[in-house]
Formats: C-alpha cells, structure tokens, sequence
C-alpha cells in the first residue's frame, strides 16, 4: 500500500531516518489517507528524542516536551514529532502519571485507542498495521487495541471518541468495546465539559449526527446530557409526530446542514417537551410553552458544556421561536424578523423545515405551503430592503435630540413607536416622515 504524503512531512522523515532514527506519519492521518479523505494534520512518531528532534530542525516549538512532543516548522506549517512512548499508569481517568519513552513502535502504536488509529506508515517501510485497523476499516468497525476496558479506563474521553468516530466513519461499534462502553460510561464525570464539548460537537457536525443514539443507548449521553434520555422516554401522542421526543431530534439533525448552531438548535429545539406535556382526556399530548421551557433549559445545558456565548445565545433564540409560525404575508412576516431576530431568521427557517421533516406526514402540504409563503415574503423583504429593526430605521436617536428632545428613556420609547409605524407601513421609513410624526406628537 502506498500513501500519498506531503512534501513537507516527507522531508522531516527523511531528515529523521538520514540521522539514524526510525520515523513514520501515525495515527489519524494514516486511517483518512486509506480511507480517501484528507487529513487535516500530519502526526509523526519517531525513536529520536525531543533534544534529537530539536537539534535536527532549525524551526521548532516545545509544544509538549513532557509528553515527547515537539512542533516542527517547516514554512508556515507545524507538523507534530513526538517520541515514542509508553504511558504509565492512569490515575484520574485522563492522564498518565508519566511517559516513558521508548525505542519500541509497536510499544508506542500499543497505547493508541482504536485499531484504526494505530497505524503507522513509511514511504521505504510501508504500512504498519500490528493489531488489525485496516481489516476494521474493511468491516467498518471501531474496535479498542487491546482490552478495552483498559482503554477506556486510561482515558473516559475515549467513550465519547468511540461513538464520534463512528458518526463521522458510518462505523458500527465491534461488540466488545461497545460492551466496555456501557460499563465505563460513568466514568465521563472525570472528564471535563470543555473535552466533551469538543467531541459533542465533531459528532453532531459528522455526516451521522443522529448516530447520538447509539451514544444513549450505551449510557453515555445520561453522564453528560441526561436532559436527552428523558427525551427519549417521552412520547408524543398526536398526529403531528410519528417519533417520541428524543427520536424526533435525532431525525430532525439529518434535514439541516453541518453548521454548529443549526445542529445544537436541533438538538435542543425540543428540549422542554418533557417538562411541558399534558395528555387531555381524548389520550392527545400537548406541549403548550416548550419553546419557552426549553430556552432556558438550553441556555442551562450550553453554559454546563462551556459553549461560547455567541453560540449559547442564538441557540437559545432559537429553540424559543422555532415553534412560532406567522402566517406567510409580507406584514406578519416583517413583524416575525424583528420579533425573532434579523440575524438569526435564516437559521429560523432552516430549523422550521426540519422541524417539519421530522414530523408525521399529517398535514404535510399545508405546513410546506405556508412555510413557502413565509420565505417567499422573507425574500421579498430582503430585496426591497425593508425596515425591519431599529438597526435600519431611518431615523436615530441623535435625529430625536437634534429635533428637539431631551436625551433619555423618551428617545428609545418614540424609536420603538416609530418602528412600529414602518413595520405596518415600510414606505414610511423615511427621515422626512418620521420627523414630521414626531412634531406632530410633539405638538400635541
């Protein structure tokens, strides 16, 4: 098997081998350049140690010395070189207590998590595959090297790899380590939110992002989001949906694209459900202010896995207004942009069609149909450039002031007055006009 490796990352193994030491690309970029998708780094591992590295290369940066890892510069790019290692006992779940480094490549490649990760190639050795990855990405199956319990024990944050991996692959889990996973899915409490974070999202972002579920079926997603669970143990008896809850985010992730607020929005959109729900006497559920209840509970789940506050707030509007539907005239349509927001009410669409997708098929057509009217007139606004918010009122405060008001909460007041005005009747948004209607109140 030959490999197609940068020029660059070539010339650091060869650099290495001229000097006497063994070097190979590992790791994920061997399991993406079989697999034909572009590796997004380039790791090396090699026998030399990181004095040896640094003395080879002009360019350097001590990236993680303790570890064996040093950062090669070749132009603008950093490529990794670390040591061969081996990692020595695991006492909180997260890291080895020490690394001792090795000459040993097998010893290095034992320590990886899965099979399909612990391959290492090199141009005049070729592929190195000691515990079977490209049979497992033959079957297409995630598999630990070694026990898996161990594995797993070395580190928890593999539980949330294993399953990411598979999203991203459409991988199926090999059945011992997917039993390792639901034994040591409790062991996620010693990882910390930002690390969870990362891998919740690379899984939502993948082509697989409902692949969740197999998340919750292994117990891992009541470790970290056990808001989710309840989902999935809440059904919905009405003939708008086809799923409960928690299958319904699942096939709702599938009808948007991989952009990280549209997917957590999906994620979260239904959140509140099951805080909400009320069955009448004729056994139909209802789920009356789940928009309401859910915004802050997704303002609650986002701020315990540490997301930014961009992406915590638009989320967050989102999941409150993704249930609103005005009627698909320019007038209601106007009024649902400035109520929800100008900078999110694309992803608002986007969300709504999903939504929709995911549901049952019982009154499909007028749903699409009003939906269609709703973008059309969203369309129409955006070409006609129409007021829709203060931001593009024709008037401001300082217009307010110079015309003869006093400077406080009066000036904002008359501005929201005035925006309703233009939000009826756009053609008034005119500085001229405001103005004038200003006077006129003023006079009065």
């Amino acid at each position: 098997m030959i490999l197609e490796i940068p020029e660059k990352a070539q010339t650091i193994l060869y650099t290495l081998e001229k000097a006497g030491f063994e070097a190979y690309v590992v790791g994920g970029c061997v399991r993406d350049s079989i697999l034909g998708r572009k590796p997004d780094d380039w790791d090396i591992t090699t026998s030399a140690s990181p004095n040896q590295v640094k003395k080879l290369f002009h360019r350097t940066v001590d990236t993680g010395l303790q570890h064996g890892t040093v950062t090669v510069l070749m132009g603008k790019e950093g490529f990794e070189v670390t040591t061969y290692r081996i990692d020595g006992e695991y006492e909180d779940g997260r890291h080895p207590r020490e690394v001792i480094f090795t000459a040993s490549l097998e010893e290095d490649l034992k320590r990886r998590d899965f099979t399909i990760n612990a391959m290492a190639y090199n141009p005049s050795v070729g592929l190195v595959d000691l515990f079977g990855g490209l049979e497992d990405i033959r079957n297409k199956k995630i598999r630990c090297v070694g026990d898996p319990l161990e594995r797993f024990t070395e580190d928890a944050l593999r539980i949330m790899r294993a399953v990411r991996f598979c999203a991203q692959l459409g991988f199926e889990i090999e059945e011992r380590t997917a039993q390792a996973l639901t034994v040591l899915a409790p062991n996620l409490k010693q990882v910390s939110a930002e690390r969870i974070q990362v891998e919740l999202v690379k899984l939502l972002m993948s082509p697989h992002p409902d692949y969740l579920r197999i998340a919750y079926e292994a117990g891992i997603t009541q470790e970290f989001l056990p808001e989710f669970d309840v989902c999935m143990r809440t059904p919905q008896n009405t003939p708008h949906h086809c799923y409960c809850v928690g299958e319904h985010i699942l096939h709702s992730l599938l009808y948007v694209k991989p952009d990280k607020v549209l997917r957590l929005t999906m994620l979260l959109h239904d959140i509140g459900k099951p805080a909400v729900r009320k069955t009448d006497e004729n056994g139909r559920d209802h789920f009356k202010t789940h928009g309401d209840a859910g915004e802050k509970m997704a303002g609650d789940i986002l701020r315990r896995l540490k997301f930014d506050n961009d992406t915590i707030r638009k989320v967050i509007r989102l999941t409150k207004w993704h249930d609103f539907r005005p009627q698909g005239d320019v007038r209601s349509v106007r009024r649902a942009v400035n109520r929800i927001g100008e900078d999110i009410f694309p992803y608002y669409l986007e969300v709504q069609k999903a939504d929709m997708l995911a549901q049952s098929k019982y009154k499909r057509e007028e749903k699409k149909a009003r939906l269609d009217r709703v973008i059309d007139s969203y369309r129409e606004i955006l070409e006609k450039k129409e007021c829709v918010s203060l931001k593009s009122l024709a008037v401001t405060g300082s217009d307010l002031i110079e015309a003869g008001l006093k400077p406080g909460r009066k000036i904002g007041e008359i501005l929201n007055e005035l925006l309703e005005i233009v939000l009826e009747d756009p053609d008034k948004n005119r500085k001229e006009i405001l103005l004038d209607i200003v006077k006129c109140t003023m006079k009065g």
